[in-house]
């Protein structure tokens, strides 16, 4: 997802999550057009609130590729259009603006080196049940994810934490910024997602 796009889902997030009812026909659109897979939809219908619901898909959907905000504005035509329109209308404000295209990029000397607990930190936030895929792609073994998974049972972003932490103590100066790229693309994750982290 743009980087501008994930920053105009933040700036509407606690709207959102007070106005959208998620768990009918906006989340069965995302699952049916692929932005969503099976594991996102049973994560996002555990939630115990409508609220909670809604603040979880918004916490997936800028980690699901490129057409991500695309389809989740598609999603909200049939129930919510006055969303839709309101949410069309800035991000279309945005494009216009001088600069907006620019993509932002990683520099080759930031690929080569090896990222912080607290660069890690933050990009675990944004990562959903798929940080397992992205791990094995790391490097790790499946035992080594489940040991993760029972130490910090009950909470996602402490799992994807501690699997980080031992891939860069496993690899040391070879758990590069450039790994974990390549990592997310062959987990078919979009790389945007670590834009504003490694810069």
């Amino acid at each position: 997802m743009d980087v501008r796009h994930k920053k105009l889902l933040r700036k509407h997030r606690l709207e959102l999550s007070n106005q959208l009812v998620v768990g009918g026909t906006i989340i069965q659109y995302l699952y049916q057009e692929g932005t969503l897979t099976e594991s996102h939809v049973e994560e996002i219908r555990t939630q115990d609130t409508n609220k909670k619901k809604t603040i979880k898909m918004l916490d997936i959907l800028p980690t699901r590729g490129p057409r991500a905000f695309e389809t989740f504005l598609e999603s909200l035509q049939e129930e919510f259009p006055w969303i839709r329109e309101k949410l069309q209308e800035e991000a279309q404000n945005e494009d216009s603006q001088p600069g907006a295209a620019e993509k932002q990029k990683i520099s080759e000397q930031v690929l080569s080196t090896v990222p912080t607990e607290k660069q890690l930190n933050k990009l675990s936030v944004r990562l959903g049940p798929e940080w397992e895929n992205i791990l094995i792609e790391l490097g790790l073994t499946t035992n080594e994810i489940y040991r993760c998974k029972a130490n910090h049972s009950c909470n996602v972003q402490a799992q994807t934490m501690a699997a980080f932490v031992m891939w860069k103590q496993r690899f040391g100066k070879r758990a590069t910024v450039q790994c974990l790229l390549n990592s997310l693309q062959a987990a078919e994750i979009d790389p945007s997602v670590m834009d504003d982290i490694f810069q």
